[in-house]
């Protein structure tokens, strides 16, 4: 390990706040002002400490370069059909940006429609999102920069590759609905942010907006607005009849929403509450005229699929089509006259296919341990495309044809390694509660358990996400490098439906730590690693989950890295989208709450004087999903906190965000970067 290193000074400040009786001690929360200059100085000191110790790193070089290489490889996206067209993305390898093509048909000559590569020259504006109009005549597009969320929508004209004049702005977490007409389409936005809070403020009251082409954004009608509801969201979709405009209505990060829907045949038709209780999830699948389907987990915490006559809305009306089973129901597409569910068994995928009376047809075969994403396909369409990925598979494409069940591998990569040199097998733990935690292990066949093996262990553990098999370039560098690479499946996640999740959110919180640890803990025993040669990692709530962790278990783990993480658990709900993570984390201003989240809240539990492993904290400049303040003050805390050799740095991204859209050249420094920490950090 490296030589200790001499950080820059940080101001503390005496800001001293009561919180429910309380006294809170808040020193460094002068790094909340993300315009001002003594923060930009902090940041450009910080960094150059971090890059500068980063790049003498022996390893750095090696790491650079294999990334480089397995990185390098055609990414696909899943296929989709809009009339006569078909459209994809395509990643040649190392471009920045994902480019959007379209052609005639799966055999066809592919078209570039729009290649994201060529609006910023370091590959930092990326698409974030895309609808093709039902005729495949006309593309909206979103473009968000620098990794945030605020987005700007075009449209561009498919047959020609130009764009039209509309431009849209203020649009954060919307899609676009077309109408069966396609003049215009559906969004979602904000009023736009005031002075210095772009990427700070807080994100109230979204409203539902009708644009139609040719428009100024000032003349959008606004369909749907809920001044009283200022945490309300809006997702427009428009049925696949052109009958009804259904608007998924979504409060916060709850699972639990409303939907309601709008008669489109019908002038000034009013918005109908069909769901307005908020007492589960509801997503909208089609519909048969006024029979929707939905998927749900009211009556079935791990989902099922039920029919709705919206004239007879009673839940002593609905039909139930797919009944809950033990596996967990995670998402369903219909598909022509077929249902396709794809489901989670033990936290990997399975795929059955229906008929829309719920009659079992058959099951797709898959090609082994995995996930599967995408299944595109409308009422029109006899075949669906649907990707299947895992630890050693980067992603190939499959074309399903449903009348027949033939299944047919459509597109696969290039790989510059062997995937036969790799095992992956999945394993069950432990926690302290007694709990059964699930957790799969992929290393080079042939790895020997004598508690050397260095060991990544990954983890999330929230918002009903769950953590599936997965391709990543770095896990193939980590176990060629005769590491282990280790995936937790723990509780807050979606793996085994409503009850998983429940047992790990709010005051349950505690579980998702436990079991993590407890992960940690079963690898040492078992043989396969020690604590010396043992990294954790996670990205913004798995920051959360790593920084609890680090502080509640210092003497556990060799290395640490905390990606886009939520720590400060007082004050998350105060910046931007943060409010919305209350249905996960409870409420700071909720006196039972503030106690629970004041027990675990990384930045608050650092102890002077304590002995930290090397810790690298990461994120980024831009980053308005996770206010970077809350690495700032974390960092900050621990540096002062530390009383041991071990490095604690934090790298500071510039011109990124949270994650979403970062590009390749960017994610390979970033990854280099950390490898090059553990390596040193683990005496690799």
């Amino acid at each position: 390990m490296t030589t200790t290193l001499s950080y820059p000074a940080t101001r503390r400040e005496d800001c001293l706040e009561v919180l429910h009786g309380l006294p809170v001690s808040d020193p460094y929360r002068w790094l909340e002002d993300d315009n001002s200059a003594e923060t930009a100085a902090w940041v450009a000191a910080q960094n150059e400490v971090t890059f500068g110790h980063l790049a003498q790193l022996p390893a750095r070089e090696r790491l650079r370069a294999r990334l480089t290489e397995l990185w390098d490889y055609e990414k696909f996206g899943v296929p989709f059909k809009r009339g006569g067209r078909y459209f994809y993305t395509r990643n040649d390898g190392l471009q920045n940006q994902s480019a959007l093509y379209w052609q005639e048909s799966p055999e066809g000559e592919a078209h570039l429609l729009l290649d994201p590569n060529t609006l910023s020259s370091d590959g930092t504006v990326a698409l974030s999102g895309y609808e093709v109009s039902d005729d495949g005549c006309y593309l909206a597009y979103g473009l968000s920069g620098a990794g945030s969320d605020w987005q700007e929508w075009f449209v561009r004209d498919v047959a020609s590759g130009q764009d039209l004049p509309d431009r849209l702005q203020w649009v954060k977490f919307s899609s676009a609905a077309w109408t069966p007409d396609h003049q215009g389409f559906y969004y979602s936005r904000y009023a736009a942010p005031a002075e210095g809070e772009t990427y700070k403020g807080a994100n109230y009251n979204q409203k539902l907006y009708y644009h139609r082409l040719g428009d100024e954004q000032a003349a959008d009608r606004l369909v749907y607005e809920r001044p009283d509801q200022k945490e309300w969201g809006f997702g427009g979709v428009v049925s696949e009849d052109g009958a009804y405009l259904v608007i998924q209505v979504w409060h916060g990060t709850h699972q639990e929403n409303s939907v309601f829907y709008q008669n489109l045949a019908t002038p000034d038709a009013p918005v109908i509450e069909l769901f307005s209780a908020f007492d589960a999830s509801y997503e909208y699948l089609g519909n048969d005229g006024p029979r929707f389907y939905f998927l749900t987990d009211q009556g079935a915490p791990q989902y099922r699929v039920i029919a709705v006559d919206i004239r007879q809305p009673e839940r002593e009306q609905w039909t139930e089509v797919v009944p809950e089973s033990g596996d967990t129901l995670q998402f369903a597409r219909i598909i022509g006259s077929w249902l396709a569910a794809a489901y989670l068994h033990d936290a990997h995928s399975q795929v059955k296919i229906y008929d829309l009376k719920g009659q079992f047809v058959r099951s797709i075969v898959l090609p082994g341990l995995g996930t599967v994403a995408g299944l595109s396909g409308g009422r029109k369409d006899e075949e669906t495309f649907f990707l299947f990925t895992g630890f050693t598979n980067p992603g190939a494409i499959y074309r399903y044809h449903l009348p027949s069940g033939e299944n047919s591998l459509y597109r696969q990569p290039g790989l510059h390694f062997d995937p036969s040199e790799f095992v992956t097998e999945q394993v069950f733990f432990t926690s302290q509660d007694g709990a059964r935690i699930p957790m799969f292990l992929s290393y080079k066949r042939g790895m020997q358990r004598n508690g050397q093996n260095p060991t990544y262990l990954y983890g999330y553990g929230g918002f009903n996400i769950a953590m599936t098999p997965a391709f990543h370039p770095t896990s193939i560098v980590w176990m060629e490098m005769g590491g282990i690479y280790a995936y937790a499946n723990l509780r807050g996640g979606g793996e085994y439906g409503k009850d998983w999740h429940e047992a790990g959110m709010k005051h349950n919180k505690q579980n998702v730590f436990d079991d993590f640890i407890a992960a940690g803990e079963w690898l040492i025993a078992q043989g396969y690693t020690s604590t010396p040669k043992l990294a954790i990692h996670g990205r913004s709530n798995g920051g959360l989950l790593t920084g609890a962790c680090l502080t509640q278990r210092p003497d556990l783990f060799g290395a640490v890295i905390v990606g886009v993480g939520v720590l400060d658990m007082l004050r998350f709900h105060k910046f931007t989208i943060g409010w919305a993570w209350v249905s996960d984390y409870g409420s700071p201003d909720d006196p039972a709450d503030f106690q629970a989240l004041r027990a675990y809240s990384p930045y608050h539990n650092i102890q002077p004087g304590a002995a930290y492993p090397p810790t690298l904290v990461t994120t980024g400049d831009h980053d308005d999903r996770v206010f970077p303040a809350h690495s700032f003050k974390f960092a900050a805390a621990l540096q002062a906190a530390q009383s041991g050799p071990a490095p604690v740095l934090i790298r500071i991204d510039v011109r990124a965000g949270h994650g979403a859209g970062k590009p390749t050249a960017k994610l390979i420094e970033e990854w280099t970067d950390m490898f090059a920490f553990l390596v040193d950090a683990l005496n690799l």
